[in-house]
């Protein structure tokens, strides 16, 4: 009775706070201590910035002030320092709301002006720049203007003419109009070409009839339609006189000027997700929903107010390709975007790692830091090289796309759907090796770097499938191996001009100076992107062969194909990596880089495909091992240095990153 009554008493003191608990103060072993203090940087931090951004960082940081300055933010002060990030603990209807109230604000602010009525190199570039900075705040926040800005805006930028763009593109750019993109159905994602929504030519009152004829036809995943969006840009098969045409895109009115849903259209929600719950994602219905004539984006085709199809473009695969146009665009914000959450999650984890101790090497010996332990490096000293490597893919990607011509489109599309797909892939798994490097804090959501995992999840689906796209780029490589050949010509582009080279060899046995060559890196890197393609044409040709068609064929060789496109965008990835290092003069800078970049490359030949296929023996694979291990001890002192370059304001990193003692503190509760 009398320790059943000591436990009331405990429970009552506890309850009523008769008096104030006394603060705790941490001993010697559990104090903070800023890594600033201890480590030091080798390189000008700001200098690596500019390299990495590539672009517009006085942009950047100016839109990191407008949201750093705004309650609409979510600002909190934790462990004496303000930190900004959406409350993820509201319901979706909340999140969706200050989604749309933070584009309300930033557009007030002047940080969309220009993005769709000017056109040319430096207003592309501010935008992905603007992109860029949303992402690293909030996904939804950057997923539901890139529906409104890439996708409805795109959609109507290059497939429309000019009276779509005199229209529609102002209203769009200012949200008199808000738009959004139906592309994507239940029934069908990635075959587009195969979208059962239905319109046809009515000629005696010269406008389109729109149909959902079934169930699997029904719109899916439309960011921006359950809630906000005021019109779309519709994918569908046009009819016109009983015959099909193919897939062609409409702009359709879906709510009003007070947000009432349009008649003979039904629009409802889809549903609560593991992420992205500020984006109001959709599903359609159109029940002979009548479109204007002039609502067809026609720069591909028309259709003549007395129904007849016109079209310059005579060869139906190569117009429904121009009709994929607007998925470039995304495929390249989407990639760029996921190298700035990877640097989230890095500069999380290595911070935290200087500052974290757990286990003593000697009694009475102080703790040490986890990222002095060897293994902790070799987790995530590689990952923040394949992030630098990813950067300056990406800056090239961007490039790449604003020097846009006609010419360029097929590598566009082929670099974009590698990247695309390297990138996000890439980004999962850092963030999912930073979050069990954060332990237990890795969990909580304030901490970002876990639930980041959910919120980022979706693209390796959305914009393409990952793993039909890397089909689509072994699919391309194919075909220019093909055409080469049949036209007895060298390898010209997408970086294939080193097939017109002797094969290279790799040396009977690795030596840390070879290993760390340059030369030797690029070889076997397309050493192996030249076998596989060897390989992959082979083995179709020999399927062909058997009496198998060319589909069937691909598909009988998916994991060669896979192979492939992971084997092309490694080495496209190291081959941007090089050209940054050689803009660098000599310095403490370049030798930084040059360290990083060897250990990219040796992470990639590092991977199963150079013991499976026989460029490396089991002795040189192990040598390959033991030169990433000694890298990432030489690379050790500038962890701290290396993610300060990324250049991500404190306030949109986490508590964890810094006085993560302070931030836990019952003072803090």
């Amino acid at each position: 009775m009398d320790r059943a009554f000591q436990r009331t008493q405990i429970l009552t003191n506890h309850l009523l706070r008769s008096s104030p608990p006394s603060p705790l103060s941490s001993n010697a072993c559990l104090s903070y201590s800023p890594p600033e203090l201890s480590e030091n940087n080798a390189f000008d931090v700001e200098e690596m910035r500019n390299l990495i951004d590539g672009h517009n960082v006085e942009e950047r940081d100016w839109l990191f002030g407008l949201m750093k300055q705004s309650r609409l933010f979510n600002p909190r002060v934790r462990g004496g320092k303000v930190f900004v990030s959406p409350d993820y603990n509201q319901s979706a209807e909340q999140q969706r709301e200050m989604t749309w109230k933070r584009i309300e604000y930033l557009l007030g602010r002047g940080a969309f002006e220009r993005w769709l009525t000017e056109k040319g190199e430096e207003i592309e570039m501010r935008r992905f720049a603007g992109f860029e900075v949303f992402s690293i705040y909030d996904h939804s926040l950057f997923t539901k203007l890139g529906a409104h800005f890439f996708l409805w805006g795109g959609a109507i930028e290059f497939l429309g003419t000019k009276h779509h763009h005199e229209k529609w593109l102002r209203d769009s750019e200012n949200y008199l109009i808000k738009g959004c993109f139906a592309m994507t159905e239940l029934g069908h994602g990635s075959n587009v070409r195969g979208v059962e929504t239905v319109t046809t030519y009515d000629s005696s009152t010269g406008d389109f009839v729109m149909n959902t004829p079934c169930e699997s036809a029904q719109k899916y995943w439309i960011g921006g339609a359950a809630n906000h969006a005021t019109h779309t840009v519709v994918f569908s098969q046009l009819h016109i006189n009983g015959t099909n045409q193919g897939v062609h895109a409409f702009i359709v009115q879906i709510r009003d000027a007070d947000g009432n849903i349009c008649p003979n259209i039904r629009i409802a929600d889809c549903g609560h997700k593991i992420g992205l719950n500020g984006v109001d994602n959709g599903r359609i219905w159109f029940d002979n929903v009548r479109v204007p004539r002039e609502n067809l984006l026609n720069s591909v085709a028309d259709v003549s107010p007395d129904g007849r199809y016109l079209s310059s473009i005579e060869n139906p695969d190569q117009r429904f390709a121009a009709f994929m146009a607007p998925l470039t665009v995304g495929r390249v914000y989407i990639a760029c975007s996921a190298v700035y959450q990877s640097k989230v999650a890095l500069a999380v984890a290595i911070r935290y790692a200087l500052t974290r101790r757990a286990f003593s090497l000697k009694p009475k010996e102080p703790e040490v830091l986890l990222l002095d332990y060897p293994s902790h490096q070799r987790r995530l000293i590689p990952l923040a090289a394949r992030t630098y490597a990813m950067s300056f893919a990406a800056n090239y990607l961007k490039m790449l796309y604003v020097k846009r011509t006609p010419r360029s489109n097929k590598t566009i599309h082929v670099v974009s759907s590698s990247f695309k797909a390297t990138f996000t892939w890439n980004n999962m798994h850092i963030l999912q090796e930073c979050r069990e490097a954060c332990g237990g804090q890795g969990l909580k959501t304030e901490n970002r770097v876990g639930h980041l995992k959910g919120e980022y999840d979706v693209q390796s689906t959305f914009e393409g499938d990952n793993n039909i796209l890397m089909q689509r780029v072994s699919k391309a490589l194919f075909g220019a191996y093909m055409a080469a050949q049949k036209r007895n010509k060298a390898f010209k582009g997408l970086g294939l001009e080193h097939m017109n080279k002797p094969c290279p060899v790799i040396p009977s046995l690795l030596t840390s100076t070879t290993l760390r060559c340059s030369r030797f890196q690029m070889d076997a890197l397309c050493l192996r992107e030249r076998d596989l393609l060897n390989r992959f044409v082979a083995d179709v040709s020999k399927c062909k062969a058997e009496g198998k068609s060319t589909q069937q064929a691909f598909l009988m060789c998916y994991q060669l194909a896979e192979d492939l496109g992971r084997a092309f965008s490694d080495r496209a990835i190291f081959q941007t990596f090089i050209e940054a290092e050689a803009t660098l003069p000599a310095g403490s800078l370049k030798d930084v880089l040059g360290t990083l970049r060897s250990l990219y490359a040796l992470i990639c030949i590092e991977d199963v495909s150079y013991l499976r296929y026989g460029y490396l023996s089991v002795d040189n694979g192990a040598n390959v091992r033991r030169e990433i291990t000694k890298i990432c001890s030489e690379l050790r002192p500038h962890a701290l240095a290396l993610v300060t370059s990324f250049g991500i304001p404190d306030p949109f990193l986490s508590p964890l990153a810094f006085n993560w003692i302070e931030a836990n503190s019952w003072s803090s509760v």
